[in-house]
């Protein structure tokens, strides 16, 4: 039971003090009793605001408001009854009366219902063998031998020649750039939709990016915004250095059409495929159809090793360069001599070894975060105001996140509102990558659309990302599943 005094107001008081009491208490309510302590109803921030809105001061009192009867709880309730009242009645506070109606307790659903979080690590027990053996041999420092398994492991799971671990999916972003021979002055064209760290590594090579639309069957790289850039780049004289091609929340972009873009115009393809391991274009694994591929293990990924990366490709050398490079450039010498610029991005062996266990049960993953939108589509289908993020026939994706775009013509709930309201739940969603050309950071950078309307800044407009953990259980998807419907309904 809380001591609930320091939430308790009555007629008297006004609205400058309520104001007070709201900041100081961390609650979002207030309890509104008369002389003899029984509740007449509760004061939230917004009833302030509308009183103020109204006209009146903050000296004013909460006698201005009108009577309304609150919902109430009763003491010792089983939390899942209080849940469902919580849901019932659209709060996330509700107050606690005893047989004379007077509050004795204020039930939290932040203390009832753990947060739903959007994507958390999925950890098993094939990771601690590879920790324990990094420990048992004092292999902890970077290198060693799970640093050496993981490489090969993910390049034979793929079906790539060669793979670099790092210290981040950025780190084998920007190597992919320096082996490329990226520089100053030079253009790179990149995906517009995506996270800015596909973006930024172009700018730490003091190159210049040239931003791309997305396409609607992919909501990846348009293949016809990419021609339109790559034919207004040649007839200036220019030759870009390089295509960043990011496969968008584990959904591959159209790879036959940009890898023929890429031959036909002499400029190779980086594939960021850090939101898509283990998800296949036509049989193939993305990552594995450019120069370079790269993927991410950050903590949210669909496997983590806290946070690390490797870069792969079929050309040994390059891999084999981009390893001398992660190490600082050391040159063979019988002490430290260094010709280059180097990098500290190599991944540690205790890393490598959480990364190990985690590759073994991809596949799994993979299933479970498939099956988690599947039913999402399932259950949420009949709301025509619903758009789903494609799959191509033929593709794989392995749904990272179990993205939407609410239809602005079919729905009066945007994509703020519904993350706001989610979050009023306990429930996290995100909104869609705000697009790069829109970023402050790239201000004035030239961008090629896909057609007369941007489509990736509608997408960032109307677009929901949904909790999309491979460990989610039924429960708490139903649970979000619920929450979406009422809102939308």
């Amino acid at each position: 039971m809380k001591d609930i005094s320091a939430i308790e107001v009555t007629r008297k008081c006004s609205l400058k003090s309520a104001l007070e009491k709201l900041e100081n208490s961390g609650t979002t309510v207030l309890l509104l009793v008369n002389e003899e302590g029984i509740l007449l109803r509760t004061v939230t921030d917004g009833d302030i605001r509308r009183l103020l809105l109204a006209g009146f001061g903050l000296e004013d009192k909460l006698d201005k408001l009108a009577d309304k009867s609150p919902v109430v709880a009763s003491p010792g309730m089983n939390p899942e009854s209080v849940i469902e009242m919580m849901d019932r009645y659209a709060v996330s506070q509700l107050p606690a009366v005893d047989q004379q109606f007077k509050p004795v307790d204020l039930y939290l659903r932040h203390e009832l219902q753990p947060r739903i979080l959007l994507s958390v690590p999925h950890m098993g027990d094939y990771e601690r063998q590879y920790v324990e053996e990094a420990f048992s041999t004092n292999w902890i420092a970077p290198l060693g031998p799970n640093v050496d398994g993981f490489e090969s492991e993910l390049a034979a799971y793929v079906g790539s020649g060669h793979a670099a671990a790092l210290s981040s999916g950025t780190a084998a972003l920007h190597l992919a750039l320096r082996l490329l021979e990226v520089g100053a002055g030079d253009v790179v064209l990149c995906s517009s939709f995506t996270f800015i760290a596909s973006a930024n590594p172009i700018l730490y090579q003091g190159a210049t990016p040239v931003f791309i639309d997305s396409a609607p069957d992919t909501w990846n790289m348009s293949p016809a915004a990419l021609e339109q850039a790559l034919q207004s780049l040649a007839r200036r004289g220019i030759t870009p250095k390089a295509i960043m091609v990011v496969h968008l929340y584990g959904q591959s972009a159209d790879m036959d059409s940009i890898v023929a873009l890429s031959e036909k115009y002499g400029v190779p393809v980086i594939e960021d495929a850090a939101e898509s391991l283990g998800a296949y274009y036509k049989g193939k694994h993305t990552g594995t159809f450019g120069t370079f591929g790269i993927f991410s293990f950050n903590g949210n990924k669909i496997i983590t090793t806290s946070g690390g990366g490797m870069l792969i490709s079929n050309d040994r050398q390059l891999i084999e360069k981009a390893r001398f490079l992660s190490t600082q450039a050391r040159d063979p010498a019988p002490y430290y001599e260094h010709t280059e610029v180097g990098y500290n991005y190599r991944m540690s062996n205790v890393l490598a070894g959480i990364g190990r266990g985690q590759l073994k049960v991809l596949d799994e993953r993979v299933a479970s975060r498939r099956a988690v939108f599947d039913r999402y589509r399932a259950e949420l289908g009949d709301l025509d105001c619903i758009e789903w993020m494609p799959e191509p026939e033929g593709d794989l994706s392995n749904r990272w996140l179990s993205a939407i775009s609410l239809n602005p013509e079919k729905t009066a709930v945007t994509a703020p509102a519904l993350i706001e309201k989610l979050a009023a739940a306990n429930i996290e969603a995100r909104h869609l990558w705000k697009p790069m050309h829109q970023q402050p950071l790239f201000a004035g950078t030239e961008y090629y659309s896909h057609g007369e309307e941007s489509l990736c800044d509608y997408l960032f407009s109307t677009g929901v990302c949904l909790p999309s953990a491979s460990n989610m259980t039924e429960k708490q998807q139903t649970t979000v599943i619920q929450h979406i419907r009422r809102l939308l309904t």
